[in-house]
């Protein structure tokens, strides 16, 4: 089987909705900051889901069922026994492949157009070894948006064989990002907004961003009136001008707890940036060790 795209159009899943190789992954989830600050609230987007989806669709639950229910923050990457029994359970399986898509995100109460609850279950897909899987651009709202088909009936597949081998170098650990603080040949990428990367807000432990981070907000990579990722031009100008195209350099990516991190992995791998890992824990985890050092920016 070819390999896919890793981001697709509306145009090109519904050219292939039937296939019988497709498989459909509705990954919503929804996260919300309270209006009087602190960290944020966040819930399954199962409701939504069966209030309506994309044909064919079935649901993957990201908080309940694919993240480690023991690990002392949330979405934290399973084992990998519980991700493979989960996933194969929803028919994801080496004959098959994925397209995964999400119902849309808020930050603080603000639209915000990024799939990266989808990008987070196609990172995992690939962190276990299985590449076949792309993100829907503009995901459900540009779905429903062109009036495509829209249907409340539950979808399902038939239980699959998953294998494939697990890759470490797509993860990165509290020690690799601390070891990477002496290291030029690591870039650390923080995937927040511009506020958050200051020190301006106070969701996590502690405010400002790891020492020598750079920022990219995932919020501004989406064109908020088409809900389509900007051309390739304009992508490639906002990740030269902070170096995380350099080829010379490893690339880790963090956010908050792991989900918008995934969204600039992702399209950093759309450009050509293939050495790039995730740092699961992301702020939630660094800020709440006090060792750990993090710099504001001076107002």
């Amino acid at each position: 089987m070819s390999k896919i795209p890793l981001i697709v159009s509306t145009e090109w899943l519904a050219e292939r909705q039937e296939d019988p190789k497709l498989r459909l992954l509705d990954a919503t989830t929804f996260l919300k900051q309270p209006a009087e600050g602190g960290y944020y609230d966040v819930w399954s987007g199962k409701e939504a889901y069966e209030k309506g989806h994309i044909p064919g669709a079935v649901f993957a639950d990201l908080l309940g069922e694919l993240s480690d229910p023991d690990a002392a923050f949330k979405f934290t990457v399973p084992s990998r026994e519980r991700f493979v029994n989960k996933i194969s359970e929803l028919g994801v399986g080496d004959d098959t492949y994925v397209v995964v898509y999400d119902q849309g995100y808020a930050v603080a109460g603000a639209p915000v157009i990024a799939s990266d609850w989808a990008s987070r279950l196609a990172w995992q897909l690939r962190y276990e070894g299985f590449d076949n899987v792309a993100v829907l651009d503009g995901g459900f709202p540009k779905w429903h948006e062109e009036g495509r088909p829209v249907t409340t009936e539950s979808g399902s597949y038939p239980t699959a064989t998953f294998s494939g081998e697990r890759r470490p170098e797509l993860l990165a650990t509290k020690e690799d990002v601390k070891n990477a603080l002496n290291d030029e040949s690591v870039l650390l990428l923080n995937s927040l907004s511009e506020a958050d990367f200051k020190g301006e807000s106070d969701t996590y432990a502690r405010s400002g961003h790891i020492p020598g981070s750079v920022n990219v907000f995932f919020g501004e990579l989406s064109d908020m009136k088409t809900k389509e990722l900007y051309d390739e031009e304009k992508l490639r100008k906002k990740f030269e001008d902070v170096g995380a195209l350099d080829p010379s350099k490893k690339v880790i990516t963090y956010c908050g707890s792991g989900i918008a991190a995934t969204w600039n992995a992702l399209v950093l791998n759309k450009l050509g940036q293939d050495n790039v890992a995730m740092y699961d824990g992301s702020m939630t985890e660094w800020a709440a060790d006090p060792s750990l050092p993090l710099d504001k920016v001076e107002k």
